[in-house]
């Protein structure tokens, strides 16, 4: 068994690789020191579980959760946490292994051996328990994870399965639905078309084309976005508001 040790505090690294080391099926153990790291980790060694931190700076271990389980082959994932408030409500299907710190060895061979894959469902639960936004959009391509910074992203767009993500210079298909990202950013993004988001903050005007129909300019990019007639009144008002 392969496993990553996730956690931005050495010594709660250490502690578990001396509880790995005793087990005698644990055939190798990277480790990571925040979200970022992990994701990179995870393509790279490609661990059967993942012991992971839960707050932890540049990335917590829930967003990066997300972003692993979205992977083509994702891992099993134990939350390790010195705090408690996620654990009633979040984990009560405990198809999610989750630990309090410091992991006792019991509990720890314990959630080794139930160890399973984490839904997508269940971590959407896990990520309005911790009430935190996520701030990446991660797309999966010949096996590697890519990360899009949520800020980076101008407009999305929906064609048949995927969602294109359009930043300045760059773009990205995402594996979600216009949908699930407008209910989670709902001050971020803003509904112009069936097909369309625009990034509120990044708004510099509307445009009126030759044929009559409305589009937006965003900063940092040539696209133009069109506005349906359903949508041109809210977005003219959101404009005003800026």
């Amino acid at each position: 068994m392969k496993l990553l040790v996730v956690d931005d505090e050495p010594l709660a690294r250490d502690r578990l690789k001396r509880l790995l080391a005793v087990r005698g099926d644990c055939t190798a153990v990277a480790e990571a020191a925040n979200g970022i790291e992990a994701i990179a980790a995870n393509a790279t060694q490609e661990p059967d579980v993942i012991l992971l931190d839960i707050r932890m700076p540049g990335m917590d271990g829930i967003e990066a959760a997300r972003h692993m389980m979205a992977a083509p082959h994702p891992p099993a994932i134990i939350f390790c946490t010195a705090y408690d408030e996620y654990a009633i409500a979040a984990f009560e299907s405990r198809a999610v292994g989750y630990l309090l710190k410091p992991v006792q060895r019991e509990k720890l061979d314990a959630a080794l051996a139930a160890a399973r894959a984490s839904t997508r469902l269940q971590l959407n639960a896990l990520a309005a328990a911790a009430r935190e936004p996520r701030r990446f959009f991660s797309s999966h391509t010949g096996g590697a994870t890519r990360l899009i910074p949520v800020a980076d992203v101008r407009v999305l767009l929906a064609d048949h399965k995927y969602v294109t993500a359009v930043c300045p210079g760059a773009s990205a298909l995402l594996d979600e639905s216009l949908r699930e990202i407008e209910q989670e950013f709902p001050r971020q993004f803003l509904r112009v078309h069936r097909n369309a988001l625009v990034a509120t903050a990044q708004i510099t005007g509307i445009v009126r084309r030759p044929g009559g129909d409305h589009a937006l300019t965003l900063a940092g990019i040539e696209l133009q976005p069109q506005i349906s007639r359903r949508h041109l009144a809210e977005v003219r008002q959101v404009i005003e508001s800026l």
